[in-house]
């Protein structure tokens, strides 16, 4: 076999083995990176660019404030624990909301939060054979001013929080000090995995979302009716004093111990869930205001109290709301329990 058939063998044997490529082997990593899809931009939600109607996390202050000191110290980053349903990735929506509106520390002024889902940056790239979290930080690379938010963080740190060693992939985007990153768990997966990883707990300092106080929580129901409104386009009846009394209502009858234990829900996550079921009951009857008995429905009707409880709480609803419960037409359906 002479050279020139050696030769023409060989490209037809690398051409086999990489079809997409050209004959030049040196292109195959020019190649790669071109089919790569940007992670920020396809699965990326950046907060800046929301519309807020009102402030997301109200009575956050504190938070927000570590959040900010934090972020601002050289070589430091974020993660934020609490029990489920709290608020934590409304906090980092405050964060964002508060760099909207220009109150924020000048250093921060120009930055945008970005929030990624954890099950974007796991896996293989199936056109690249790439690890995705890896296509990530080579991304991150060509960006400034960005805080990286990454809600469940602790599923990237594998089963025993070493599979994966965290701290040390997003190292060289940390280092540059214009990339910081928000991360969100829970404080049982916290203290599972992520605290058994040394280097991460160096870079990333730990802010407690607890769960809000019963002032604290009907602040926040009463702050979410605009936004229901907006995304729903029912307006909610009467004026801000009866309007916080049914909001105080519900806050009590969602307190720790009349909540099924099952739910491991929290305030203010089990509180809003009656309010957007009050808001859909309107929707449903194609009504275009949010009345009482669409509170008492959506009481009547949840999963996530304790049916005695809901028994014994109804008579003080009625006589709470009579004068309102008196305004609504007769012909207005009564609600009742749906087993």
């Amino acid at each position: 076999m002479n050279n020139e058939e050696i030769t023409r063998l060989s490209k037809i044997n690398y051409n086999l083995k990489n079809p997409d490529n050209s004959s030049n082997p040196n292109d195959t990593k020019f190649d790669i990176k071109s089919k790569r899809i940007s992670i920020l931009e396809n699965y990326g939600e950046n907060f800046n660019k929301k519309e807020y109607i009102t402030n997301p996390a109200i009575g956050r202050d504190e938070q927000i404030k570590q959040m900010i000191l934090i972020l601002l110290t050289p070589d430091k980053s974020v993660i934020l624990t609490g029990p489920p349903g709290v608020g934590k990735t409304a906090t980092v929506e405050g964060l964002a909301y508060r760099i909207q509106k220009g109150i924020i520390p000048d250093s921060l002024k120009n930055y945008n939060v970005i929030k990624i889902n954890t099950s974007a940056i796991l896996g293989i790239d199936p056109i690249t054979g790439e690890a995705k979290i890896q296509t990530l930080i080579d991304e991150l690379k060509n960006y400034s001013n960005l805080i990286l938010f990454i809600d469940e963080i602790h599923t990237l740190m594998g089963s025993k929080g070493e599979a994966l060693d965290f701290a040390n992939v997003f190292k060289p985007a940390l280092d540059r000090g214009d990339i910081k990153v928000i991360g969100a768990t829970t404080t049982e997966e916290y203290e599972r995995y992520i605290m058994r990883d040394k280097a991460f707990v160096r870079r990333f300092q730990n802010v407690i979302i607890n769960e809000p106080t019963r002032e604290e929580n009907i602040s926040i129901l009463v702050g979410t009716i605009p936004k229901m409104e907006k995304r729903t386009g029912v307006k909610m009846k009467y004026s801000h004093f009866v309007q916080t009394q049914i909001m105080e209502f519900i806050t009590d009858i969602t307190s720790e111990y009349k909540r099924i234990y099952e739910i491991g829900s929290r305030y203010p996550d089990v509180s809003l869930t009656l309010v957007q079921e009050a808001f859909s009951n309107a929707l449903f009857d194609n009504r275009k205001e949010v009345n009482v008995l669409d509170f008492k429905k959506a009481i009547l009707n949840t999963k996530n109290v304790y049916p005695d409880v809901i028994k014994k709480e109804m008579p003080r609803f009625d006589e709470m709301f009579k004068n309102q419960i008196a305004e609504i037409e007769p012909t207005e359906p009564q609600y009742e329990r749906l087993d």
